[in-house]
């Protein structure tokens, strides 16, 4: 398996989050999505377990099987950070955007973890 595969799925929550911070702060017009319907849920509920089982690596698959909810909640976040803004609700969107980054840097750290297991396989 490439080395880098597991750093495109975080390059593409980061893009993800990205949008969401822009609409945030009034410039972009991003409203999200699903949690199985973004890049890296599709992914995660699509062709994800078989890459990773492709590693051979019950470390890899608990990291896997660990990422399904921060992930799910990560997207409840971000809309209701989004729904805060254009409620004008500053206090509520500010507590959900914290939430969501912490979410964020959990699921980044466990695709890394995965990035590294598969660099040593």
């Amino acid at each position: 398996m490439q080395r880098a595969f597991f750093i495109k799925r975080l390059n593409d929550h980061i893009q993800y989050m990205k949008k969401i911070n822009a609409t945030l702060s009034g410039e972009g017009d991003f409203y999200g999505t699903k949690h199985t319907e973004c890049k890296l849920g599709q992914w995660l509920y699509g062709d994800g377990i078989r890459e990773v089982e492709s590693l051979n690596s019950d470390r890899a698959k608990t990291i896997f099987d660990s990422i399904f909810d921060p992930h799910e909640r990560f997207h409840n976040v971000s809309k209701r950070a989004l729904e805060c803004k254009s409620s004008n609700d500053e206090d509520g969107m500010q507590a959900a955007v914290t939430e969501m980054h912490v979410l964020s840097n959990t699921i980044s750290q466990k695709l890394l973890e995965l990035d590294d297991i598969a660099l040593k396989c």
